[in-house]
Parts: structure tokens; C-alpha cells; sequence
């Protein structure tokens, strides 16, 4: 069991103070895993590539060079919004927020949703990692509630094993009715 100063946030980002309830505190709070990234960013180098290397050898000396440079830019433009920033912008605003009292999930861009599972309604707690997710350190949590969603699995979760380890903690001191750890 971890002491209080042993426990260390993931991640400074989640519930804003003034969202937490009295006596509730945070615990962790972070994005998925990294490896959510790696797509987007292969796509921004190989747009950036392939537009580069089609604007490079469009000839200067056909009539309509300047419209076909433009052209490819704005395709440019467009699949590098589809394709890495609309990711990149879905992975910074979600975000995994562990109290004391809840787990709660936030997602969206423009529209935002956010869920929060009371500790005390945690069945339980387990985490599945593919080989390739244990050498990153990232997983999926499945967290069981007594809620009409029932067994939820949350994806590319970082450090798994804290985070299950963490929640499982938590959940076991909300059913014995010891709120704050102590």
C-alpha cells in the first residue's frame, strides 16, 4: 500500500478543484497512452512528404502551376486536419481523472462528455495487455458497475498496472466505508 507521499499524479490536467466534491481529492489524472499518436504522426510525415515532393515536381513552366500548388496544398491541408491534427485533438481532450470518490471519464472536441463511476458502485476492477502493451506500459482497464453500462473497458490506459492497482485500492476503502484512505 502506497503512503500519501508516495502517490504521484500522472499528469496535471482533469477536474478542475472546483468540480471535486468536499473531501474528495485526486488521485491521478491523465490521457490515454502515447501510442494513440503513432498513426497521426506517420500520416503528418508522409503528407508532408508526398505534398512537398509534388509541389517540388510540378513544372515552373506549365500554365497552371501555381493553381495545381495550390491545389495539392489544400488537399495537403485537408488530410493532415482528418488525419493528425482531428486525432491529436481527440487524445489531449480526453482525459482519465481517478479521486477519491470516482472515476471520471471526459471526451470531446467541440461537444463534451464526460462520465463519472462512483467508487462504491465498482463490482470490479481487472486490465487486459496485449505483448506489444506491456512493453509500452499501457493497457485496457475493464471496470465492472452496479450501472445500467454495466462491464466498460476504457483503452491505451498509461501505466495500467498503477492505475488498476490505484483503483482497486480505492474501490476496496469506498466498500468498507473509509472514504479517504486512511
Amino acid at each position: 500500500m502506497q503512503s500519501e507521499g508516495e502517490r504521484v499524479t500522472i499528469c496535471a490536467m482533469g477536474l478542475p478543484d472546483h468540480h471535486l466534491t468536499e473531501g474528495e481529492r485526486m488521485i491521478h489524472s491523465f490521457h490515454p497512452h502515447w501510442k494513440r499518436l503513432i498513426v497521426p504522426f506517420l500520416a503528418l510525415v508522409f503528407v508532408v512528404a508526398v505534398s512537398s515532393a509534388a509541389i517540388y515536381f510540378i513544372p515552373s513552366d506549365y500554365e497552371y502551376s501555381g493553381y495545381a500548388r495550390i491545389a495539392v496544398a489544400v488537399v495537403a491541408v485537408v488530410a493532415l486536419t482528418l488525419w493528425s491534427f482531428i486525432p491529436y485533438l481527440r487524445w489531449k481532450t480526453t482525459s482519465y481523472t481517478l479521486t477519491s470518490h470516482r472515476f471520471a471519464i471526459s471526451t470531446g472536441i467541440l461537444n463534451k462528455s464526460d462520465d463519472d463511476i462512483p467508487l462504491a458502485k465498482v463490482n470490479s476492477v481487472s486490465s487486459d495487455q496485449k505483448f506489444i502493451e506491456r512493453i509500452l506500459g499501457c493497457g485496457t482497464l475493464r471496470v465492472e458497475s452496479a450501472s445500467e453500462k454495466g462491464e466498460i473497458d476504457y483503452r491505451d490506459i498509461p501505466k495500467i498496472q498503477l492505475v488498476r492497482q490505484e483503483l482497486f485500492r480505492l474501490v476496496e476503502d469506498a466498500s468498507d466505508g473509509n472514504i479517504d484512505g486512511k
